[in-house]
């Protein structure tokens, strides 16, 4: 005989282990994807890794003559870059707290910008810039969706609008790869309001390409309006950052 040793335990009672084990992850799994939407499991298992900040960056691939002068008149190119950071863009950045999730910041993106500036010497004046607002794009369907009809409502206030109200003064024209701040004093007008602000920006030049990056702080109830609700959204912060990053080439280039 081969009595059993006493600290063995039976194939039998291992696979009920195994399969309580089973069941108990299984449902763990389902409370959570039920909490969250599906969006809350999927974030802590894979989680987006979210664009960065806007900071003036010009494409290393991207390459546009120098004109033989820089005076004229710049217009935003759609053409250079990738929506990753490095193309022409506008969009918002806003923390939330999510179901199932938590903190969580928001990014979404519009690549749907034109404008132009004309540059004399080291002045920079007539700024104007256009975003159409119902092509943002986040890491999520349907906030993007809510944002058509709450909050900014893009159905009905499609675009946003900055344009200069004085001339931005460099003091002297930057070498090319140099990056510079500034100051752009306009009137952004938002979900049909318009207000004067003064958005901080980073200007670098590469050839005959001008990249301009900046953010502005913006309260929603100053423009008429809150954040989105979802039954996915615990919360979201009454204010957020107008981010911005542009291409600008010689009209013609």
């Amino acid at each position: 005989m081969n009595p059993q040793s006493p600290t063995s335990v039976p194939v039998v009672g291992r696979r009920h282990g195994v399969n309580r084990k089973l069941i108990a992850l299984v449902t763990i799994v389902a409370i959570v994807a039920v909490a969250g939407g599906g969006f809350g499991l999927w974030y802590i298992l894979v989680g987006p890794s979210g664009p960065a900040a806007a900071a003036a960056v010009i494409p290393a691939d991207a390459s546009v003559p120098a004109p033989a002068s820089l005076d004229g008149t710049w217009t935003v190119n759609g053409n250079l870059g990738s929506m990753n950071d490095t193309a022409s863009w506008v969009g918002y950045r806003v923390k939330e707290k999510l179901v199932g999730v938590g903190g969580h910041t928001a990014v979404g993106r519009t690549p749907k910008v034109a404008g132009s500036m004309t540059l004399r010497g080291s002045t920079i004046d007539n700024v104007l810039i256009t975003a159409d607002l119902t092509a943002l794009a986040s890491d999520d369907n349907l906030r993007d969706g809510q944002l058509q009809r709450q909050a900014i409502d893009t159905d009905h206030f499609p675009t946003a609008m900055f344009k200069s109200i004085e001339p931005i003064n460099l003091g002297t024209l930057p070498a090319e790869g140099t990056t510079v701040s500034v100051t752009a004093k306009g009137a952004l007008s938002l979900h049909g309001v318009t207000k004067t602000v003064e958005i901080q920006l980073q200007a670098l030049r590469k050839g005959g390409i001008i990249g301009v990056a900046g953010s502005l702080p913006i309260v929603f109830a100053d423009y008429g309006f809150g954040g989105p609700t979802s039954f996915s959204v615990l919360s979201v912060d009454d204010h957020g950052t107008m981010e911005l990053h542009l291409l600008f080439t010689e009209s013609g280039a």
